[in-house]
């Protein structure tokens, strides 16, 4: 009984999300600029892969990136090669991610671009044959580190080359690699926009540091590394309240943590009309 009281009030708060004011403040509403899904691809993996920092910065940084590649990016990548793609983001600067480091993850994707004709098509050949999404990503990132196609030589401002693609293999929450299917696969719902032929009942939550806390308050995992067994972990207990979309909370669970809605201690001001506050830890006798 009280689990099932848990998932409606995490029903819920996903309904109640103000979904066009929180697109205004996160990555995914530059990417709905675009109208072509191709673009929306390319656009989408600009802005998770440079989903990190402040928010604001960050948003600043895409539409810096975005606006390199023109008015069209996903032709421009499915047409240029890493030198071209290089030379268009000539310094260009997020925090340890220089303009060749995201080069090369375009070079990459624009390979499987003209391969398979979209990335989600050449993601789903992959899970056809395993069948699970963990691997399958495995071999997606995979595929478009191997068709970068750059001097190996270069280097980002911290010594080590950029990797904007995390190896799911690693053990990593993978959260912005995550954070992009999520978009790319949900169905549109003015937030995630639904352009992949995957089942969303197969992706992992894009695990960060505010799901996670709101997660152990609420005892959907004890688990305290920022790991992709803690990201299956809080899935599965999400699977409980909706099992064809677990990661349909994530949303609002993320934006309750990035406004402070949901603060890091126990606040009996900001607390009190928490719809799940009955089920946090923060607040049990």
């Amino acid at each position: 009984m009280a689990a099932k009281s848990l998932g409606r009030a995490l029903d819920r708060l996903r309904e109640d999300v103000d979904r066009e004011a929180r697109r205004q403040a996160d990555p995914v509403g530059l990417v709905h600029r675009y109208v072509d899904p191709l673009d929306r691809e390319i656009a989408g993996l600009v802005a998770a892969g440079l989903a990190f920092g402040n928010v604001t910065a960050l948003r600043a940084s895409i539409e810096r990136a975005l606006g390199r590649l023109g008015p069209h990016p996903g032709a421009t990548v499915r047409r240029e090669r890493f030198a071209a793609l290089s030379a268009r983001l000539d310094g260009f600067v997020h925090r340890t991610v220089r303009g060749h480091d995201l080069a090369r993850t375009l070079a990459g994707a624009g390979r499987l671009l003209r391969r398979d004709g979209s990335l989600g098509r050449s993601l789903r050949r992959h899970f056809d044959r395993h069948g699970v999404l963990r691997p399958a990503l495995a071999d997606w990132v995979a595929d478009i580190r191997a068709g970068a196609s750059a001097p190996p030589r270069l280097r980002s401002g911290n010594g080590r080359e950029a990797e904007l693609l995390p190896d799911p293999a690693r053990g990593g929450a993978c959260k912005r690699l995550l954070l992009y299917l999520r978009w790319m696969v949900r169905p549109a719902d003015g937030i995630d926009l639904g352009l992949w032929d995957l089942p969303a009942s197969a992706l992992v939550v894009p695990l960060d540091t505010h799901v996670h806390r709101i997660a152990k308050n609420l005892g959907l995992t004890r688990r305290r590394d920022l790991s992709w067994r803690t990201a299956e972990e809080v899935t599965a207990a999400l699977r409980r309240f909706d099992p064809e979309d677990p990661v349909g909370y994530d949303f609002a669970l993320c934006h309750m943590g990035i406004s402070r809605e949901c603060p890091s201690r126990r606040d009996p001001v900001k607390c009190a009309d928490c719809g799940l506050r009955p089920w946090c830890v923060a607040w049990r006798p």
